[in-house]
């Protein structure tokens, strides 16, 4: 399992858009085949600034995701909404303690 985090920047008209977008797809991403886990952050400093994080069971699960209509769609709604372009790393857990 690992993790995905993609920082995105709006512009600030923009944001209530985005976030009622992203109340209608939110369950279809969190149910897609292999994501285990998905939220949504905003920034404190700089509210323009959204990050999503998820954790996929593997890598093909994300490139399934990566290339299907849903995510077609989410990203042609998306993209541009952006101020810049947006960042993502995809990162293994070392440690984790609750």
């Amino acid at each position: 399992m690992f993790t995905r985090i993609v920082k995105m920047e709006f512009n600030a008209e923009e944001i209530e858009t985005f976030l009622a977008n992203f109340e209608a797809i939110k369950s279809k991403v969190r149910n897609f085949p292999g994501c285990k886990f998905l939220e949504l952050y905003r920034d404190q400093n700089n509210t323009n600034v959204f990050f999503t994080y998820s954790r996929w069971e593997n890598e093909s699960d994300l490139e399934n995701y990566r290339n299907s209509e849903l995510f077609k769609g989410v990203w042609a709604t998306t993209k541009p909404m952006f101020r810049s372009k947006a960042q993502a790393w995809s990162v293994d857990t070392l440690y984790s303690l609750e």
